[in-house]
């Protein structure tokens, strides 16, 4: 049996596990990291004794470099390989974190989470990548399930450690955490994760043939003396356009990256200043911490629920009943900031809203496009929408300066979560009637690929 095949259709092995932790791992510290610059953001705004704009900043500089990253960075792995991508990234993660813990001026804390952002935002895809071309079909949902709940419960986690860092190190504790956490994993990514099957049929690297041997016989395939045909025929010239922005793919698209940015600039809003608002309503740092952290770990459920909400129900209607349900929660958390029990309490229904939302996103965007476009599109999707994302903690900030109170700036990013949930709908509206159904069937794809390994073989011959 073929490699790629036999890793759909055969029992998952420990070596698959493994890699499938291996990731999980990666992104726990990536929802960290992500998310570390909100839980300093109390210390930080002391230490430098920031001005509204500037923690502003501060909340959103990372993400514009997440933005740039993902759209300008992560399509490098598809000519250097998905290993060497992952293994380059975390490197420079690692430069980037440390640099941010030894910085001095403000300016120079910006750069440094900018250099960080471009790598952690190049990264996402490329883990993204080896999970679901590791896992076989019986487990892969339920393997993706646990993988997304990676990103919040490492937020989550991080947010409490972060209170105990802070108080150690200062501000600069948990950046240095970061650092060495990151180097520890890239170690054992180094050890651990294969490149891509997929990379080296298609890429054919030197030394792409003993790798592809070495993966079959940890997966119980057979050995083989030549590559096998590579599948698929060239790209042709404006396909992805045609694909993503003409005929009824465009409304699409318009509405989905419309949604996926209204979500992201609420998450942002929700995970980079909460702590800094109810901290400055509470006059309490380590809760305002403590209140971002149960947000986070709202995200962890919210990850389950649309997982488990998803198998009843369309995911896309899932998706916008969360961002609907998440204006109402955002509503009720601005109207008990001055409350420390019933804010922490809603936090865990805001982080269930909008990072439940931000999961279901990742859930459902892939099945809207074509598969020969479908890695480049979400790609793009993402990067445009943590780009915008860069303005709404500035937003926030800007209209603070101007008098709005923490609970109005609630009350008004809980209006722009309803307004995805808005966009979603009518996304899903434009599938109504329509003979085409949602690319999730997993048997229909493997059909279709060995359909193409076939007809490329007999064109070898």
């Amino acid at each position: 049996m073929e490699l790629t095949d036999a890793i759909r259709r055969n029992p998952m092995t420990s070596f698959q596990w493994v890699i499938v932790s291996v990731c999980i791992l990666l992104t726990m510290v990536d929802g960290y990291e992500i998310l570390v610059t909100a839980f300093t953001l109390p210390a930080l705004t002391e230490h430098f004794g920031l001005t509204p704009t500037e923690q502003g900043l501060v909340a959103s500089f990372g993400t514009l470099g997440m933005g740039i990253g993902a759209v300008v960075l992560s399509p490098l792995a598809d000519r250097v390989g998905r290993r060497r991508h992952i293994l380059a990234s975390l490197a420079l993660i690692v430069v980037g974190m440390t640099a941010t813990g030894l910085v001095t001026t403000f300016e120079q804390f910006l750069a440094g989470r900018f250099f960080s952002g471009l790598f952690l935002g190049a990264i996402i895809p490329s883990i993204n990548v080896l999970v679901a071309e590791y896992s076989n079909q019986k487990r892969r949902g339920a393997v993706m399930g646990v993988y997304g709940i990676g990103l919040p419960l490492g937020a989550a986690l991080g947010g409490f450690l972060s209170v105990a860092l802070i108080d150690a190190f200062t501000w600069r504790g948990p950046y240095f955490f970061s650092a060495i956490v990151t180097a520890v994993l890239a170690l054992v990514a180094l050890v651990a994760l294969p490149e891509s099957v997929d990379f080296l049929v298609q890429k054919r690297p030197k030394g792409a043939l003993a790798a592809y041997n070495r993966i079959a016989a940890r997966i119980g395939a057979n050995q083989v003396t030549k590559l096998p045909v590579p599948v698929g025929a060239a790209p042709v010239k404006g396909a992805f356009v045609r694909s993503v922005f003409t005929g009824r793919m465009l409304p699409r698209t318009i509405l989905l990256w419309i949604a996926y940015a209204l979500v992201i600039a609420s998450f942002y809003f929700a995970n980079g200043l909460t702590a800094k608002l109810v901290a400055e309503t509470t006059g309490n740092a380590d809760f305002g911490i403590k209140a971002q952290s149960m947000v986070a770990g709202g995200g962890v459920v919210g990850a389950l629920l649309f997982s488990l909400a998803a198998r009843r129900f369309h995911p896309r209607v899932v998706t916008a009943a969360l961002g609907i349900v998440g204006f109402a929660v955002f509503v009720a958390f601005a109207s008990f900031f001055d409350h420390r029990t019933m804010v922490l309490v809603l936090a865990v229904m805001v982080g269930l809203a909008v990072n439940g939302s931000v999961a279901a996103y990742y859930a459902i965007s892939p099945s809207i496009y074509p598969l020969a476009v479908r890695a480049a599109a979400v790609g793009l999707m993402m990067g445009a929408g943590r780009a915008v994302a860069f303005f709404a903690p500035n937003m926030a900030t800007f209209l603070q300066e101007r008098g709005f109170t923490p609970g109005e700036l609630y009350n008004l990013y809980g209006a722009i979560l309803a307004l995805s949930g808005v966009a979603i709908l009518l996304l899903h509206a434009t599938y109504r009637g329509a003979d085409q159904r949602d690319a999730m069937d997993v048997e229909a794809a493997v059909a279709d690929e060995a359909h193409d390994r076939r007809v490329a073989e007999a064109a070898a011959r």
